[in-house]
Formats: C-alpha cells, structure tokens, sequence
C-alpha cells in the first residue's frame, strides 16, 4: 500500500513539469481520493497508469528538454463536422464538398455543350454516350414517360457518382485543423465525402420519393392514386396499407444503403491506409471507384423503378 502511495506521489510530481494536465489524468487522481485503495479493479487499472506515464517520461517524450510529442486522436463520426457558420447556419465539411460538387458539375456542363457539333467529339462524346446509354434503358420502361423521368434519374446518377469518386481524391479526411473536443485533440477533416453523411442521403431519398408520388399524380390522377391505398374491399384495403408502410421503408432503404456502402469504405480505406502506407490501399481504392459507380447506379435504377411502378394504373 506504502508503495502505491509512493509511485502516486512520483505520478504527482512528474506531472508537476506539464503546462497542463490531460482528463484522464485529473479523473483518475478523484478516483483515487474518493475510493478506498484496496479495490482490486482500481488496484490494477492505476498500477498500469502509473507505470505507463513513467515509462513515457523515462523515455524523454515529455520532458522539458526535449521536444513534446502530443497525440491527435482521429475519432470516426457519422454526423458531419462543423467547419465554420454561413451566418446563423452551422457549414459542414459534407456542406462544402457538396457546394464543390454542384459547381463541378455545373462548369462541366458547361463546358462540354458550349460548342455543341453535329459529330461528337471530346468531352461532348463522352456524356452523349452515358445520356444515351440510360435513356435507352429508361424508354425501355417507361416508353412514353422516358422523357419526363430521365432528367431526375440521370441528375441522380451523375450527382451520385460524382459524389462518390470525388471522396477518394487526396485531401478527403487527410486535410483539416485540430480542435479540442470533450479533453482531447481531436482532427477535424475539411473535406468530407457527401454520401457518407446520413442527412444528404436521407435529402436524396426524400427528394426520390415525393417526386415519385408527384409523378404518380401527375399520370393517374388524384383519385386513381388513392384508390392504390384505400378500397372498400378489406382484403385489398389491407394490402394498400401495407404497401403504403412500404413507401416509408423506401426512403430507408435508399438512404441507409447508399450511406452505409460509402462510409464503411471510407472506415475501411482509413484503416488500410493506416497500417500500410504504399502500395496495398491500391486495391481497396479500385474496389471504391467500382463501388461508387454501382451505387449510383442502384440508385438511379431503383429510383426508375419505383417511378414506373407507382404511376402505372391498376390493370396495366
């Protein structure tokens, strides 16, 4: 016990050198003064503390001829970081990088249809060939409604991958500022991949889902509409409701599917990246790029679907 009490007064004194002393620390020292000694929890978990700080100070990290080594501790969130306000309106780092993309694809467009030519060629070739590519196949089911549904699901796809690619770009995650958060130095990244934030997934399912029901108005009219829900036949009134509950799981669905491939390839490249700086993140950077195009392109598909289906009328 008299050797306990010795190695927290050397714990005491070591610490006296620091400008100042971490959380953990000033917690530790209360659960020390207001718990007895001889708990055996508390025993084992101080006798490693104690032991770690000294060897740390033994080997000079913190001592005040020699430089300080401080630790900046990356945490994993899933809601975005706060880089700055826009007025009274928090900016994000997903905020940012969605701004950033939005005018990418908007300087794009531009460019590639400032000097439109009979013969395509270039830039203009390359999106004339994936337009073309998805209006086929949206004519395929939509037939006469392939002109009204195209534009949505193709600004979805392009958004969507564009997105996606642009979060495996240096700079994402890597470029930031430390602050302090709850004791610690905490890395805040810039810049953030937009569809590994949950609220621009969930914007972009909610957007894909009222615009399907709009649609669905539009084609069938009020009346018709309700009548896929609500029916005097109980059987059919039944299904309707549950039909009308699988509306609600579709912004689920579109939303947590698209959030969680991203983010866990994020979580997964960061940790890879961690541990083997060249040449193995490689791979899992290939496996990302495909990963990307396949989600937007899920997205885009299912977004047709649910619009094809929705506004056809019963019988059809």
């Amino acid at each position: 016990m008299q050797e306990l009490r010795a190695l927290l007064v050397q714990l005491e004194l070591l610490e006296q050198q620091d400008l100042q002393l971490e959380q953990q620390e000033y917690q530790l020292l209360v659960l020390v003064l207001d718990r007895p000694l001889n708990s055996p929890p508390l025993k084992s978990s101080l006798s490693f503390y104690i032991k770690y700080s000294i060897l740390k100070r033994q080997y000079g990290l913190d001592s005040p001829s020699s430089p300080r080594v401080k630790c900046t501790v990356v945490e994993i969130q899933l809601a975005a970081e706060t880089i700055g306000h826009l007025g009274p309106i928090p900016l994000t780092n997903s905020m940012l990088v969605t701004f950033v993309t939005t005018i990418l694809l908007s300087a794009v467009a531009i460019f590639a249809t400032r000097s439109v030519q009979v013969v395509p060629a270039g830039l203009q070739n390359v999106f004339e060939f994936a337009i073309e590519a998805v209006y086929d196949l949206t004519e395929d089911l939509a037939h006469s409604k392939a002109k009204v549904f195209f534009p949505l699901i193709m600004t979805f796809f392009l958004f969507i991958i564009t997105a996606n690619w642009l979060g495996l770009l240096p700079g994402f995650g890597t470029i930031g500022f430390n602050e302090i958060h709850k004791g610690k130095q905490v890395f805040v990244p810039l810049l953030r991949s937009i569809n590994a934030d949950l609220n621009t997934t969930l914007a972009l399912a909610l957007i894909s889902v009222i615009a399907t029901h709009i649609l669905a108005v539009r084609y069938l009219g009020i009346l018709d509409y309700f009548k896929k829900w609500f029916n005097l036949n109980p059987i059919f009134l039944f299904v309707g409701l549950l039909e009308l509950v699988g509306e609600f799981t579709k912004i689920v669905s579109l939303s947590f599917r698209l959030f969680g491939n991203i983010f866990a390839g994020e979580i997964v490249l960061a940790t890879i990246a961690g541990i083997f700086a060249f040449v193995v993140p490689l791979p899992f950077y290939f496996l990302e790029i495909i990963v990307g195009f396949v989600q937007a392109a899920v997205f885009m598909m299912l977004t047709l679907t649910f619009m094809v289906l929705l506004s056809e009328k019963q019988g059809e």
